[in-house]
């Protein structure tokens, strides 16, 4: 099976706009998140963007960018005109990786795509465990709650996603990357956003809306995820440090 890796990104984001380019290490976030999927060796990397200054970024850092339309409500729907766009064929699983998580761990990107693999799910996700019980209630944190516990061996189904809840059993740190089964991301790009999407700003919901199951693997660690000026000071500090 060919795994193709494709990072949404956008300078508009509406906590802290222009934040894929903001620099760690000299670096760009974006281009951080690039050599992760690059070095996790399961597939062709890809960046879609609608912004220029992205593609040129990404580009001279030795990455490949695919320009975007403007229009796109999420970021799978970008992800799927990239892979329209681009000139990789054959490709079974497209793996969906955000493009404001530049501490994720490897290891994690590489388990997932072997539990797709392995358990021909169509669609599946990451998830740590909480150490800190305030996340329950930090709506920039999401939650998601599977039907057995999470271990290594296990890939089971997501039962909800959610950004505020109650200290439950099974409730899990949710890891904003997909992988996606071809024909399941064709399906899911063709579906209406729902009710319960809109509301939550959670597009995962759409899936399980439309009774498309959603496998979760264990992640080794909860990776800061790039939401706020806090956030990026926060993961700087860290990544400076551990040069």
């Amino acid at each position: 099976m060919k795994t193709l890796i494709i990072i949404p990104s956008r300078m508009s984001a509406s906590r802290l706009p222009g934040k894929p380019l903001l620099k760690i290490n000299d670096l760009s976030i974006i281009s951080h998140v690039s050599k992760k999927a690059v070095e996790a060796n399961i597939g062709d990397v890809i960046v879609a963007t609608e912004d220029q200054e992205i593609a040129d970024d990404v580009k001279k850092n030795g990455f490949n960018a695919i320009l975007t339309s403007k229009k796109h409500k999420t970021g799978t729907d970008r992800i799927y005109e990239a892979l329209q766009k681009s000139n990789i064929r054959n490709v079974d699983l497209i793996m969906n990786l955000q493009g404001d998580e530049p501490a994720i761990d490897i290891k994690d990107i590489i388990s997932l795509n072997d539990k797709m693999m392995k358990s021909q799910s169509n669609l599946g996700t990451l998830a740590a465990i909480i150490k800190d019980d305030s996340y329950f209630k930090n709506e920039n944190i999401v939650k998601v709650i599977t039907e057995i516990k999470l271990d290594d061996k296990f890939f089971p189904k997501a039962l909800s996603f959610l950004r505020k809840s109650e200290k439950v059993d099974k409730a899990y740190h949710h890891i904003g990357i997909y992988c996606y089964a071809r024909d399941i991301l064709e399906k899911f790009v063709q579906l209406n956003q729902s009710k319960n999407e809109i509301e939550n700003r959670l597009e995962q919901l759409r899936a399980l809306d439309n009774n498309i199951d959603i496998n979760v693997s264990l992640a080794k660690s909860s990776p800061i995820g790039v939401d706020t000026k806090e956030d990026y000071l926060a993961l700087k500090k860290i990544m400076e440090y551990k040069k």
